[in-house]
């Protein structure tokens, strides 16, 4: 696999409270069949919760390379990750 799977994850205030806090543990912990395969990134905010009302679910908002994770938990990141290996091998 030449490129790794871009996993960006929003740790504005908001999302930090919702959970991002537990996804950004990728970094450290991240399973063992994905670890090699991921790159972190943690954006400040993503802003998407302004438009919760109109296009969105809710936070906390992790883009998993070019699909938006909503109401995201760790569980629901690592399974699109594990999608993601997939889809390129």
């Amino acid at each position: 696999m030449a490129n790794k799977v871009r996993v960006r994850i929003c740790v504005g205030t908001s999302c930090f409270v919702m959970g991002a806090a537990q996804i950004q543990s990728l970094e450290f912990n991240a399973p063992s069949d994905i670890a090699d395969y991921i790159e972190i990134i943690e954006e400040r905010c993503m802003n998407l919760c302004k438009e919760v009302k109109t296009k969105y679910n809710s936070g906390p908002f992790v883009w998993v390379n070019d699909e938006l994770v909503e109401e995201a938990t760790y569980e629901k990141v690592v399974n699109k990750i594990r999608e993601e290996i997939k889809k390129s091998c």
